[in-house]
């Protein structure tokens, strides 16, 4: 167990604390083990410990200690154990001078150590560290992580301290550890070490015969393993188990998942048929939250989302952050097609569907050729699996139709520069610009601080310059960053002729002006025409009958 950085106190630093409470409860003073008493005395510890430096009345300790029966003198036998552990903990401590590790705060005590001297706190830290490198496709890591996570664990969670509040952590601590394991395990599946995870998962299984999601992983990996009546079994016990114990059929994933197994007619796909083609996710992004915490509510069960909005509002942004959120959900892969509708020639779905196909395991030989045929395959491969799809820029319903498919627990996100209405079923979010503090919050994490925080009225007119467009203050924050001898005005001063703007809202790759020349090319005659006029008048909107008389064209026509 690695040791935390010694506090410094009033006379200098002090030896560092260590402490255990996922085994038995085990405290270490430098590299010497500490005696910390009798179970009651380790329960007053475990209690203030798991509490994280939060204060905790005399009452409520005493319940946990003694169980709601506490001895006649509880009150002095707590200040007894408390004052036992500031001499374990701090034996140098002279007379007179306050304890600063085991301190009273109020009517109780607080226990003040750092974050990683508890071993239940640095357990924490690497599972949400292995979910970001999940997220960030960066499996191999993740996997090492929740390894180093869970060999932090000795035995049962606070082994030996007794009570009802003691049994609800302990409870409480293994749920987290049996999700780490799970998250562990599906990794395995996920790299391909298919025959590896299956040891792990039938423990897993004795242990907790009624959970699901273990027999599910477990499935999956005898079936990849090429053991399809092995994993034939496991549904059939499971059954048998969930119908005796507590009078209910298998739920949907799991006969989804018994429904492959039975209708596959190979031993059993190989890794590259769980593909993973999401390209990564966007390393600064930004703001968004409502949208992000929207896309993922109504997809939480599957379905199909669209993202629509203007070019460079940050659609596809967006569905990779969400997308990347959403993988652990999808443990069957990850279907990825820039369709180019903004593009004079869009993608056609014929050969998407081909790609598809491929990465999903269908031999090139044995894919069809027909548009219909294409789908049609392409459905029943996905029929109980659960995927994600994102289909970037799409141009318009008849492109994306043929690639939908038509299992209830896929999910689809599509991105475009027009809202897909004739979409049954499917939930539609239009993208706004920026919001000022989402604008400026992604100048500064690109260009930084010294010089956003030294100009803040400059900042806020390059950011009007901009109109909060994403794309726009990342290409200006660019600019910003690859000139470190710019200040903010002159960069304001650059794009304050209107006709020169989006010549100067150019980086490397990155030009406003070329997405905008995209959207443009494909306007027919009428609509480049009002495109041209509505962008005469100043400010940033105008009204229904404004644009009808600047058109001159009825007032319908012109709302559309």
């Amino acid at each position: 167990m690695e040791s935390p950085t010694a506090p410094t106190g009033p006379t200098g630093p002090t030896v560092p604390l260590r402490f255990g409470l996922l085994g038995p409860p085990r405290g270490w003073r430098g590299n010497a083990e500490l005696d910390l008493g009798s179970p009651q005395q380790r329960a007053l510890l475990a209690v203030l410990l798991l509490r994280e430096g939060a204060p905790v009345s005399a009452p409520e300790l005493v319940s946990a200690v003694w169980d709601g029966d506490p001895p006649p003198r509880a009150l002095g036998t707590l200040r007894t154990y408390a004052s036992r552990l500031r001499r374990l903990f701090e034996p140098e401590r002279g007379p007179g001078r306050p304890p600063e590790i085991l301190v009273t705060v109020g009517g109780g005590y607080a226990l003040r150590v750092p974050p990683d001297a508890l071993d239940t706190r640095r357990f924490t830290r690497l599972v949400a560290e292995a979910e970001k490198a999940d997220t960030d496709g960066d499996l191999a890591r993740a996997r090492g992580l929740l390894d180093e996570a869970l060999g932090l664990w000795r035995g049962e969670a606070l082994a030996g301290v007794p009570g009802p509040h003691a049994e609800a952590q302990r409870l409480r601590l293994t749920e987290r550890r049996v999700a780490a394991q799970v998250s562990g395990l599906d990794l395995d599946i996920r790299l391909g070490r298919h025959a590896a995870a299956v040891g792990g998962l039938r423990r897993l299984v004795a242990e907790y015969p009624l959970r699901e999601r273990p027999r599910e992983l477990l499935m999956l990996a005898l079936y990849r393993s090429g053991r399809p009546a092995d994993a034939l079994d496991v549904y059939l016990d499971a059954r048998r188990v969930l119908v005796d114990e507590l009078g209910i059929e298998p739920g949907p994933v799991l006969t989804a998942m018994h429904r492959r197994v039975l209708a596959a007619s190979s031993p059993a796909p190989a890794a590259s048929e769980r593909p993973a083609q999401l390209p990564a996710a966007v390393a600064d992004f930004t703001g968004r939250t409502a949208q992000v915490a929207e896309l993922r509510r109504v997809l939480a069960g599957g379905g199909t989302a669209t993202v629509a909005g203007t070019a460079g509002v940050g659609k596809s942004a967006l569905a990779l952050r969400v997308a990347h959120l959403l993988r652990p959900d999808h443990p069957d892969g990850q279907l990825y097609a820039d369709l180019h509708g903004a593009h004079e020639r869009p993608a056609d779905p014929h050969p998407v569907l081909g790609a598809f196909l491929k990465s999903l395991g269908v031999a090139p030989e044995a894919v069809p050729n027909d548009l219909a045929d294409r789908t049609a395959l392409l459905r029943r491969v996905l029929a109980g699996r659960r995927v994600l799809m994102l289909l970037d820029d799409a141009r318009d319903t008849a492109q994306i139709l043929p690639l939908l498919p038509a299992a209830p627990g896929a999910t689809v996100i599509v991105t475009g520069r027009y809202r897909l209405d004739a979409l049954d079923g499917a939930h539609s979010l239009d993208l706004d610009v920026f919001t000022p503090d989402e604008s400026r919050e992604l100048l500064v994490r690109i260009a930084g601080t010294d010089r956003t925080d030294a100009e803040p009225d400059a900042v806020r007119e390059l950011l009007e310059a901009c109109g909060h467009l994403p794309l726009a203050v990342r290409v200006a924050a660019a600019r910003l960053a690859a000139r470190p001898g710019w200040t903010v005005r002159s960069l304001v001063d650059r794009l304050a002729d209107r006709r020169r703007r989006l010549a100067e809202l150019r980086v490397a790759d990155l030009a406003v002006e070329a997405v905008f020349q995209l959207g443009y090319s494909r306007l027919g005659p009428a609509s480049r025409r009002a495109f041209r006029l509505l962008a005469l008048p100043d400010g940033p909107s105008f009204s229904v009958p404004a644009a009808a008389a600047l058109l001159a064209v009825p007032r319908e026509r012109a709302a559309e």
